[in-house]
């Protein structure tokens, strides 16, 4: 699978509704991670094959979206995202999702999955 670009409508219906909703609350039950970026952004550019791998690695146990803040400025507002690449990791079981900002390897998100993501 792929990595799915995420609208401003598409994460209100599949991820979390922060018009309805005050509390967090994952409306998933496959962990999910977040890559806010930009076309012109070089360090998103880095990251992004990297995705596509973890995308094919994890297929059917995580969702990788992305979210073109140029578009999708008022999900980028939510977030305050001020950096890109910014990187929302969204576990499930009621945990807190987590932002990281930068480009990451793929080792630290390959760890970060494991760790945060996929521990049960």
């Amino acid at each position: 699978m792929a990595t799915i670009k995420l609208t401003t409508d598409k994460f209100k219906e599949e991820i979390f509704n922060y018009e309805k909703n005050e509390e967090w609350e994952y409306q998933d039950s496959v962990p999910a991670i977040i890559d806010f970026y930009a076309d012109w952004c070089g360090p998103c550019k880095a990251v992004a094959p990297i995705l596509e791998e973890l995308s094919e690695e994890y297929d059917g146990k995580l969702k990788i979206y992305k979210v073109d803040t140029e578009v999708e400025r008022e999900l980028s507002a939510v977030f305050g995202i001020r950096s890109i690449p910014s990187l929302l990791f969204i576990p499930t079981g009621g945990k807190q999702p987590m932002m990281q900002a930068g480009a990451l390897p793929k080792g630290a998100f390959k760890e970060i999955i494991s760790k945060e993501l996929l521990s049960e």
